[in-house]
């Protein structure tokens, strides 16, 4: 006889005409505590304090959109027969790899205008994106999605997984791995990581780069497992293609960046319009 357990409701909140679904709830709280941390932390380094708020203006928006679209593009016969679901975000179907090309290639003209080094603000971002991933895959748990190959109740049993996770990787009769909540856990551990590695004077862009390759690493190996994943010409696994461009890019770049000499620092004063007038008045009296 097959096990009747219902899901979760993906509904959040209802007020009226507006439906907050589960899945924007849970990627809100997430920017908004790595705002918080990354404010902190950019306060800390001389940036001033409304700097995210400012950055998130424009970034969030452009990240959103940038995320649908990659993933739209490499899941478009899901789309094709009635296009306007491509607007339906709330039922999942946002890219973290295209989120992050959006919101960091706005936050590289965001730094150029504003006079701002890039690279210590990608370090200040890297460890709030983490849990950001961490907290925003817990969205996917109430929509049923980001889920890995059928497995047994008994296994996940074994893992010690409480009942309320269990029931809900129930999906049409069948148990799956929970691969969403191994990467929110991965996620987590690294944001710890790289808040422990603001301790050290690092070159500037090595904490973003880390970030680069602990996500990457485990989301390669999570996409063996995954059913839910997008395809580059039907045949090669997005996310892996992409996991294995990061982490040659991020290998690369550390060691350019350890060969150039003068590489700031993270420790380094932030640069910023106030430092530059400092600046422009030392070098009048000289």
């Amino acid at each position: 006889m097959e096990e009747t357990i219902q899901p979760y409701s993906r509904i959040f909140l209802e007020f009226g005409p507006f439906t907050i679904y589960w899945y924007g709830a849970l990627i809100g709280l997430g920017v908004f505590l790595g705002y918080l941390i990354a404010t902190r932390e950019a306060v800390k380094r001389g940036y001033p304090k409304e700097t995210y708020a400012d950055l998130l203006l424009f970034a969030l928006p452009i990240a959103i959109l940038s995320a649908r679209l990659y993933y739209v593009i490499f899941r478009w016969e899901q789309f094709a027969d009635n296009p306007i679901r491509m607007f339906y975000i709330w039922e999942g179907g946002l890219s973290i790899h295209g989120g992050v090309i959006g919101g960091m290639l706005t936050a590289y003209f965001f730094c150029k205008k504003r006079g701002y080094s890039f690279w210590q603000i990608a370090d200040i971002t890297a460890p709030s994106l983490l849990l950001a991933q961490a907290i925003g895959r817990w969205g996917n748990f109430m929509n049923q999605e980001v889920y890995g190959g059928p497995v047994t109740r008994e296994f996940l049993e074994g893992l010690m997984l409480p009942d309320f996770i269990i029931n809900q990787m129930y999906i049409n009769g069948t148990y799956y791995h929970p691969t969403f909540l191994y990467e929110s856990i991965w996620n987590l551990l690294g944001f710890f990581l790289l808040i422990y590695l603001r301790r050290f004077n690092l070159k500037q862009g090595e904490i973003f780069m880390t970030y680069l390759v602990y996500y990457s690493f485990a989301r390669f190996f999570l996409e063996m497992i995954r059913l839910d994943y997008l395809l580059i010409g039907g045949v090669l696994k997005t996310a892996q293609v992409a996991s294995i461009i990061l982490i040659a890019f991020a290998v690369i770049f550390t060691i350019y960046r350890r060969k150039q000499p003068n590489t700031p620092n993270y420790h380094d004063p932030a640069i910023t319009a106030q430092t530059k007038k400092i600046t422009k008045k030392t070098k009048k009296k000289k």
